[in-house]
């Protein structure tokens, strides 16, 4: 089974690929449950994203402009942070500052212990 993060085409993503924030952030307003598991957001900007109790497991976000997002709700499991811009965003306190630096100079995919 392949499990290399993908672009995903349902209409949230493609709110996202076109970096429509607000659309996007209404849709999930009215209920939509956006599935971001395994999903490449690759050079995506996505600040201002709602982001309460999503889950981005296994999901790349190299060279992505996330500053400001909470993610302390999220499932941030086996994501890569790699060269991402996370200026002032929340993370899941289960998570290290070793273990999200190692992500974003790295790559690696994140733990939580």
């Amino acid at each position: 089974m392949d499990n290399r993060p993908r672009v995903k085409h349902d209409p949230l993503n493609v709110l996202l690929r076109e970096e429509k924030i607000e659309e996007a952030n209404e849709l999930i307003r009215r209920g939509i449950q956006p599935d971001f598991s395994g999903t490449d957001f690759r050079a995506l900007h996505l600040r201002g994203l709602l982001t309460e109790n999503l889950d981005f497991s296994n999901s790349y976000f190299r060279m992505a402009d996330l500053r400001g997002l909470d993610f302390r709700t999220c499932n941030l499991e086996g994501a890569s942070l790699h060269d991402a811009h996370i200026t002032g965003c929340y993370f899941p306190p289960e998570l290290s500052a070793d273990e999200i630096q190692m992500s974003v100079k790295l790559g690696t995919r994140m733990r939580y212990r």
